[in-house]
């Protein structure tokens, strides 16, 4: 899933958790102009295409439902293709015909260009340490090998996406052998996800003559671990003739794979028991005859763990009961993060040799934080907790649990936490304003040490981050963080952004982004809110934001926007929303529920039909953290706060501009094809409704930076445009070419 703009693939950092980037540049010298209270293009936006009404009725529950745009769902229609393509050449012609967009443009460049070459989360090896490299030049990461954490210079390239031809691969994950010469990593194009397993030569970068195709596919995912150094477990999706096409892409199963033999000869392991919705994780431990499967049951759904002996059994380890949503293979143990009978997680240990939870051992109860990370080590186990967005992190001695804190700067957060022999622990802590640094962390030592796999610049010094509370509409307080500059005055004047996410146990935690610069040098205000359906207080949070809860994560986001309003932050005509996948779900809800709050809205690859989503293969995958119409309760817990059912004929909306990927494998793009269409039809205001459909993209995931910028450039001229800010030149940036 993803949330403001992809961000994660603008700054090609959040990759493991781990976000390393930044820049350097003067500080802003202009604030934004007063927008008026109707602030609209200053063009002439051309008319969307003409879209016929096709009544289509359905009957749910005995409630007869009639969808009009139900022709707009095929993509291989020739009429969608026309129409879609109708809508692109009208959003061009709009984005285009905006005077500040090259400005923007360039500056996003300038803000993401000027960065310096940042590494993701390290995997150790015999053999070295494997680390994607990112190049604010290139368009893609590429995966080295390096002898130190503290040498990044000695960077042997192993896998360059960049040197593809087609200028659309993307390297979706990796999995080295343990002694460092090959690896595994899977390969997609065109942000599909949709990814083949290749082998290569860990010293030459030749790719091997292996490929391992369907192991990797937006509904399940995909994973490989390796059995030894010769062969690799891998998932798998079914084969052509194995299941009905409806299947393919559905019931993962794990097999075995003999480097250098046919795949004819590769061997099922496991997964004949596993759900239709598997999502299955794979690891393997040091000592290589053990071998883990966590199947999750669908995205927010329940999760087992299977454990292989050396004698190749399979044993059951939990049941859902036990609720065990993180799991870690070790060669001194099983470790598990538990929430039967805590909402914030215990972490216990299972022996390898008895892996049932009658056996298990308590190494960190319930703390003030949610855990939602572990890493062992030697005599160590560090636990990564969240508390309310910020993280901590602790150290626990394995012999006696004694807890140590490892300093983390406060309102930051830690990502990507790897155990690089022994007990040295190496994380990444950033926050809002700060791009942070890796640190490395040996226990006895009074600070943690940074190492050189980035060394970026920060925000400037006038920029701060606050944290606030809003009340929802059950007096739930809500937290949120504002950033904005020092001293901006609380006039009601300033344009803001505000995003969330809310779903899927997910935490909205401190992260930094390089190209936010832009939108604060302009006198912008960005909020963050961590609504509940996320991770940020626990299962708990989480709980009450899904199934037939989900509304609570509206009346939450309609807090926060209220709360920047009442204690003059913005005000409504001054106020932008934005949020992507499950965050674009979140912004047709609030935007059909409160129009009159927003002046623009800018949502991504987003969730709008909730009666049909379920039909589409990764949809089915949602069912259990949103629902299903076959349910009564649950019917009507999303027929009440569908996006797309609750357009309303006669309404001024807001400015609203919906993306989408041609090759999205996890929101079917035809939800923002219907929701621009029933928004199209239905407004009275002069503000456009528009849609952009990127032709050789996904669901942001493997967009080139190239891409990705673009779409930047034309998300911020959208909300400049629509928010009346005026763009002014910052003192010493290069002027446009």
């Amino acid at each position: 899933m993803t949330h403001r703009f992809s961000v994660e693939v603008v700054c090609c950092m959040l990759v493991s958790g781990a976000c390393a980037t930044g820049t350097s540049s003067s500080a802003p010298q202009h604030s934004a102009e007063t927008a008026p209270s109707s602030a609209v293009a200053p063009h002439t936006t051309p008319p969307p295409p003409a879209t016929p009404r096709r009544p289509v009725a359905d009957v749910y529950q005995g409630i007869t439902v009639t969808d009009d745009y139900r022709w707009l769902e095929p993509a291989s229609d020739s009429a969608v293709k026309a129409w879609s393509d109708a809508q692109n050449a009208r959003t061009r012609a709009y984005l285009d015909g905006l005077p500040e967009r090259a400005a923007i443009a360039h500056r996003l460049s300038q803000l993401v260009r000027d960065t310096l070459t940042a590494f993701g989360a390290p995997r150790r090896t015999e053999g070295g340490i494997f680390v994607m490299r990112y190049d604010p030049q290139l368009d893609q990461g590429v995966l080295v090998v390096i002898r130190s954490i503290d040498s990044p210079g000695t960077a042997h390239v192993v896998v360059d996406p960049n040197t593809d031809s087609a200028h659309d691969l993307t390297i979706d994950w990796y999995v080295p052998s343990r002694d460092g010469k090959v690896v595994a990593a899977s390969l997609s194009r065109g942000g599909s996800e949709a990814g083949t397993l290749f082998l290569y030569d860990a010293l030459t970068g030749q790719r091997l003559r292996d490929s391992i195709p369907r192991v990797q596919y937006p509904t399940g995912g995909g994973s490989a671990a390796w059995d030894g150094d010769t062969a690799i477990y891998y998932t798998r999706y079914p084969a052509p003739g194995e299941r009905a096409d409806s299947d393919a892409h559905f019931y993962q199963q794990v097999y075995l794979h003999r480097l250098g033999r046919p795949l004819t000869e590769d061997r099922y392991v496991v997964g004949k028991e596993f759900p239709r919705i598997a999502e299955v994780e794979l690891q393997a431990a040091g000592d290589p005859r053990y071998l883990l499967a966590s199947v999750q049951n669908g995205d927010g759904g329940d999760i087992l763990h299977w454990l292989m002996n050396p004698g190749g059994r399979w044993t059951q380890v939990d049941r859902y009961e036990d609720k065990i949503r993180i799991a870690r293979l070790d060669e001194s143990g099983l470790y598990i993060v538990s929430l039967a009978g805590t909402t914030r997680g215990r972490v216990m240990r299972l022996p390898l040799d008895a892996p049932d939870m009658g056996h298990a051992h308590l190494l960190y109860p319930q703390g003030q934080g949610a855990v939602d990370g572990i890493a062992p080590g030697k005599t160590q186990l560090y636990v990564r907790s969240i508390v309310g967005g910020p993280t901590e992190i602790r150290a626990v001695d394995l012999a006696t649990s004694r807890q140590v804190v490892v300093p983390v700067p406060p309102v930051e957060a830690a990502y990507g936490l790897s155990v690089l022999g022994g007990d040295t622990l190496l994380y990444y802590a950033t926050g809002y304003t700060d791009p942070g640094s890796w640190y490395r962390y040996v226990p006895g030592m009074p600070h943690a040490e940074k190492v050189p796999l980035v060394r970026p610049q920060p925000m400037p010094t006038d920029i701060e981050a606050i944290r606030a509370l809003a009340k929802s509409a059950d007096g739930t307080m809500v937290p949120m963080t504002i950033i904005r500059r020092r001293g901006q005055p609380r006039d009601g004047h300033s344009p803001a952004l505000l995003t969330g996410y809310g779903g899927y146990g997910i935490s909205m935690s401190p992260f930094y982004d390089p190209t936010l610069r832009l939108w604060l040098e302009q006198g912008g205000i960005y909020a963050i809110a961590n609504l509940r359906g996320g991770g940020e207080f626990g299962e708990d949070w989480h709980t009450s934001g899904m199934l037939t809860h989900k509304q609570n994560v509206f009346d939450d986001f309609i807090a926060c926007a209220k709360f920047l309003i009442d204690s003059g932050y913005t005000s409504p005509a001054r106020l932008a929303i934005t949020g992507g996948s499950n965050g674009g779900l979140l912004m047709g809800a609030v935007l059909t529920q409160h129009p009159e709050l927003f002046q623009a809205v800018a949502s991504e690859v987003g969730i709008y039909d909730m009666l049909r989503v379920e039909t589409t293969p990764n949809g089915a995958f949602n069912v259990t953290e949103y629902g299903t119409v076959k349910n009564p309760e649950q019917f009507r817990a999303l027929y009440a706060y569908s996006p797309y059912h609750h357009v309303v004929v006669g309404t001024n909306y807001p400015a609203v501009f919906l993306t989408t990927g041609a090759n999205d494998g996890r929101v079917d793009p035809y939800h923002s094809r219907k929701m621009a269409a029933r928004l199209q039809a239905s407004t009275t205001s002069s503000r456009p409704i528009l849609l952009w459909t990127e032709p050789d993209a996904g669901h942001g995931f493997g967009t080139g930076l190239n891409r990705a910028l673009e779409q930047l450039a034309d998300h911020y001229a959208f909300l400049f445009d629509q928010l009346g800010v005026s763009y002014q030149p910052v003192q010493g940036s290069e002027a446009i070419p």
